[in-house]
């Protein structure tokens, strides 16, 4: 099975500042012609029908949806999903928070996961892990990509919000480029997937809030959204 994998920037979309351009949320305020238009175009570049996107209400949590296609409307209050039907496509949208796409090609499964600082916190990672294994998948065989966020040296949070997310995922507490004390989820959650057994994990090295290319919601509120999307091909 072959699996593909999509990041959007910001460009060639509808809206209008501070949504400019290719804004792909329906929650920021954003004209909902304009969203429409945009996840029109999106569905029509990836060579899907616009019933075949799958899109979540993300509440910043850890609940996980298995969906095959004929779901209405996005997910209430999800922030995984996971599939086993080709030409699904799951979509994670972001304009800070980290998304995790993973795949297993062997057993033909793929999930999307939105994972900001309470998400990876409360572990939406490891639930959509189970929640993949509980279809066929197994974590030698999973791919990951951790896609565009914040990075570690402009994400400042106060100190016992830092080792209050390092407690719960090692390996995301930093300095930010001030000294301050900072998170790196990226780094949290590539330990994190490691140590679970996912057998190769891959880094988008951009940072949403230096790469103007890019929506970020500490860089300039009210803006957009970018979207990380996945499927298989037959």
């Amino acid at each position: 099975m072959r699996i593909r994998r999509v990041v959007t920037t910001r460009a060639g979309g509808r809206s209008k500042p501070p949504f400019d351009s290719f804004n792909l949320g329906d929650h920021v305020g954003d004209d909902p012609e304009a969203v429409a238009a945009n996840r029109r175009r999106l569905a029509r570049e990836l060579g899907l029908a616009e019933d075949r996107l799958m899109w979540m209400e993300q509440v910043h949590g850890r609940t996980v949806a298995i969906v095959d296609g004929t779901e209405e409307g996005p997910a209430e209050a999800t922030d995984a999903l996971v599939t086993t039907r080709p030409g699904v496509a799951l979509v994670a949208l972001v304009a800070d928070c980290v998304p995790v796409l993973l795949g297993d090609p062997e057993a033909g499964v793929v999930a999307a996961v939105h994972a900001g600082r309470v998400g990876a916190r409360v572990g939406v990672v490891p639930a959509a892990l189970e929640a993949m294994r509980s279809v066929g998948a197994r974590p030698d065989r999973i791919e990951a990509l951790l896609g565009p966020a914040i990075c570690g040296e402009c994400y400042e949070v106060p100190k016992p919000m830092a080792d209050d997310v390092e407690k719960h995922l090692p390996g995301s507490a930093c300095r930010s480029r001030k000294g301050t004390p900072a998170l790196d989820l990226r780094a949290g959650l590539w330990r994190q997937l490691a140590d679970l057994g996912v057998g190769r994990i891959g880094v988008d090295p951009r940072c949403t809030m230096e790469d103007e290319t890019l929506f970020s919601h500490r860089r300039s509120a009210p803006t957009g959204r970018i979207a990380a999307v996945t499927w298989m091909e037959q």
